[in-house]
């Protein structure tokens, strides 16, 4: 079982990592009530598909076990924005995957939670302009991630710059945001070190709430974010 890490992290959430090695048919049998999520399993989802979404919800398990908490079905409210159902006051939870990594984040019941992991890649790069404003983009040009094969704007900062925003978005719990004006990034110049902290703020119905934005490096050619 590639489970990677269970970390505690301050304040109380939980942080799980999953190494993504399994078939679906290898992961069925550690998830517990696993004839309740056959339906709810994505019909169109293929078989990495279906191993991401059953790792997913092995490793909400596993945090649960951790915490102490009470086994509960992993659902997604009207937004899309997964939730354990059942008793009240249950921990909050948010998931992500991409590629060999599947991470989710348990944290106490009520927080706003939120987590996204990125196989780097050339599209965050070439999407910049549709997630990024120009005071973003300006920014970007003057950032190196320590460690990184390339220096200054690279294709793993902007995969960062991506899934930060990802992150933003998973917070803020509402559909149908414009990524560049809602979710917005104050991005220091310099050298970044890795693992890291990255100042962001939601503009959501008039109002303004400054967040603090983990990241780090899970593995060679991966970003990871997670804020609650």
């Amino acid at each position: 079982m590639p489970l990677h890490s269970i970390t505690p992290l301050a304040s109380g959430p939980l942080l799980g990592l999953w190494h993504l090695t399994e078939t679906p048919a290898a992961l069925w049998p550690q998830l517990a009530e696993a004839a309740a999520y056959a339906p709810l399993l994505p019909a169109r989802a293929d078989g990495p598909r279906q191993a991401q979404w059953l790792a997913g919800r092995v490793l909400v398990q596993l945090l649960l076990a951790t915490r102490g908490a009470p086994l509960a079905m992993l659902r997604n409210d009207e937004n899309g924005r997964p939730f354990l159902a059942g008793p009240p006051a249950l921990p909050a939870v948010s998931l992500s995957h991409s590629g060999e990594w599947v991470v989710a984040l348990l944290a106490p019941p009520g927080a706003a939670v939120g987590i996204d992991v990125e196989l780097v890649r050339d599209k965050a790069r070439r999407i910049a302009r549709k997630f990024l404003n120009e005071e973003e983009l300006a920014a970007s040009e003057t950032i190196t991630l320590a460690g990184s094969p390339e220096a200054g704007p690279s294709l793993e900062l902007f995969s960062l710059l991506w899934s930060a925003k990802e992150t933003l978005y998973k917070l803020a719990g509402q559909r149908g945001l414009i990524f560049r004006e809602t979710l917005l990034l104050d991005l220091p110049a310099g050298t970044w070190p890795l693992p890291g902290t990255l100042p962001a703020r939601l503009q959501l119905n008039g109002t303004s709430s400054r967040h603090q934005i983990c990241y780090l490096r899970p593995a060679a050619g991966y970003v990871l974010t997670y804020c609650c």
